[in-house]
Formats: C-alpha cells, structure tokens, sequence
C-alpha cells in the first residue's frame, strides 16, 4: 500500500541534521532505506518537513521507519495512505 510519510524535525534535530557534515548524505540513505518513490522538502509550520512517498508491503513496517526519525531527529511522523489515478479510477469503478 502506497503512504505518504510526513516527518517533521524538531528545530533542534533540524538543526542537528543541517550541521551534520554527513547529515544529507544519512538522510538521502535513509529514503534508500525506505525505497522510496518521491521526495519533497519545505515548511510546514515554521518546521523543516520532509514528505516520502514509499509503498509499504505491511503496516509492521512502520516502526522500522518511524524509529530512525524519532530517535535521530525527534521527529513528528505521520502516515496517510495514498493512491495514484489507476487506484482512484479502480476503486470508482467498483462503486459502480
């Protein structure tokens, strides 16, 4: 299933992740990691955030994606499921 995971730093573990000399190179791991499909970076809330879109073969992976955030950057983390137009139409077309 298709999730689009927010992650939301702290100022501090933003912070952390900027002056890091490694910081980038240990995110960009990280979204190896988690295969992810896209990445987006802005702000939300005066907070740095990061949205990958992944696909997540079961929800018993959550943790293994959740936790390097929260333990590195005491990170918010969301999950929401998403589709893509093939998803929408079929899920349309069986309300039919």
């Amino acid at each position: 299933m298709r999730f689009l995971v927010r992650i939301q730093p702290t100022v501090q573990g933003g912070n952390k992740l900027i002056k890091d000399p490694q910081g980038i190179q240990k995110l960009e791991s990280y979204y190896k990691k988690i295969k992810g499909e896209s990445a987006y970076f802005y702000e939300q809330n005066g907070l740095r955030t990061f949205e990958f879109i992944i696909d997540l073969p079961s929800v018993d992976k959550i943790p293994s994606i959740a936790e390097p955030m929260f333990q590195e950057y005491d990170a918010k983390i969301e999950f929401h499921p998403v589709m893509v137009f093939g998803d929408l139409k079929k899920a349309i077309s069986k309300k039919k």
